[in-house]
């Protein structure tokens, strides 16, 4: 059956190679497609989850309700008081309550790789007449640096400088160019009213984030103390063992703690629902590729059974029976189909391999050739074979059934 289905699929040469070439562009549309999607979400996720911690525990924060200041405001009069216009908003706390609870509770989870104590406080960051507002981040430096990956973005002086010594800061880049900065200089450093502290500038980092390139570093120590918040953080940065471990190790937490803590994947809904757009536009994308080379099948079998009724009249006066003709029309679908997913399949591959060569995206610390990011996962590759090879299969079934019913006296009596 083998050998007669190569025969006729030989025999139309032009229709056979127009119908594989349609499985093999549908097989590495797939695999260009998936990998570049697929390279693209896994580069942003994995921004999101190095360039910030993957837990967040956050200074509490409650949620007014209707009755909360009654006590406070008619304290003869709770449970009589009635609000035209009751109070709303948030309550937010300036602190994590009890910290020290909470760096024994990291320590002792195994799932926890490390976890650094943070102080960010809005601070005014002063150079000669030129004066610029920032978030300034107290932090230990060494554990800050297994948290995040800040210290790999670093293009002069060392992230770890900052805690050797006393009032040493380090500036992201925009930061610096605005006040007109430069390593060793002295800037004056004011929180709220407080007369403003000299820090002496020892180090720069680009991140490629406008937003986080305008906050400076600082150790805990000095922050707290320019802050006037002696031994207080208002947050405490964790990084796991297995970043996807993270919503349900924020759920869990949550419960046995006042704290606000949340998760990566949590503070970055929004980016992240993204995903499932890119992923459905694949799909569609995918799916018109597939049925539009099944239908190539289709056609080019259809007309060979069309073509090939006296064949077949006999083959089955010859013996074969129904089951025998359907595998030799199905032969062919399956056929074109398997080799179209192995060609595909090899040329998707190199072609992911130049896409990876081109300089797509901007040159920055993260991507210091600019490079598109392809995925190379094999699960892409299988699936681009087994959805070929499902197309092919589907495509052959009704012409191969048309084909097993045609009888040799129906074929005669047709003037085949």
């Amino acid at each position: 059956m083998i050998f007669l289905a190569l025969k006729y699929l030989i025999e139309r040469k032009r229709q056979t190679l127009l119908t594989l070439l349609g499985v093999f562009f549908g097989t590495m549309a797939y695999v260009a497609v998936s990998g570049f999607f697929l390279g693209f979400q896994g580069f942003l996720v994995e921004q999101l989850v190095n360039n910030s911690a993957q837990v967040h525990v956050q200074a509490r924060q409650d949620y007014l309700k209707e009755h909360q200041l009654d006590d406070s405001f008619f304290h003869d009069l709770t449970g009589r008081v009635f609000w035209l216009s009751p109070p709303s908003g948030v309550v937010g706390y300036l602190e994590v309550l009890n910290p020290i609870a909470w760096y024994q509770r990291l320590a002792e989870d195994p799932r926890v790789t490390a976890f650094s104590p943070n102080l960010a406080a809005p601070a005014l960051f002063t150079l000669a007449k030129i004066s610029v507002s920032a978030n300034l981040i107290g932090c230990n430096p060494i554990e800050q640096a297994k948290v995040t990956s800040v210290a790999n973005y670093m293009i002069e002086g060392n992230f770890t400088d900052i805690g050797v010594g006393g009032n040493r800061v380090i500036l992201g880049d925009q930061l610096m160019k605005k006040l007109g900065a430069k390593v060793n200089s002295t800037v004056l450093v004011s929180v709220g009213t407080r007369t403003g502290v000299p820090f002496r500038v020892v180090g720069r980092y680009l991140t490629g984030s406008r937003g986080a390139d305008q906050n400076a570093y600082g150790s805990l120590v000095d922050v707290q103390r320019i802050n006037g918040t002696p031994n207080i953080v208002n947050e405490i940065a964790v990084k796991l063992k297995d970043y996807s471990q993270a919503a349900a190790m924020a759920a869990n937490w949550q419960k046995i703690s006042p704290e606000l803590v949340e998760s990566w994947d949590q503070q970055n809904a929004n980016i992240l629902s993204v995903f499932a757009l890119q992923n459905m536009l694949r799909a569609v994308m995918i799916a018109s590729i597939l049925i539009v080379a099944g239908f190539g099948i289709y056609n080019v079998l259809n007309m060979t059974v069309n073509q090939k009724r006296q064949d077949i009249a006999i083959l089955r006066s010859m013996g074969y029976d129904t089951f025998d003709i359907v595998v030799l029309f199905f032969s062919q679908g399956l056929i074109v189909g398997i080799c179209g997913a192995i060609l595909g399949v090899i040329f998707g591959y190199l072609f992911c391999l130049w896409l990876q060569t081109i300089q797509f995206m901007p040159v920055a610390p993260n991507n210091p050739n600019g490079h598109i990011h392809i995925s190379m996962d094999w699960h892409i590759y299988l699936q681009a074979a087994i959805l070929a090879l499902i197309s092919a299969s589907l495509a052959s079934i009704l012409p191969a059934r048309a084909a097993g019913r045609l009888t040799p006296i129906e074929i005669i009596r047709s003037g085949g």
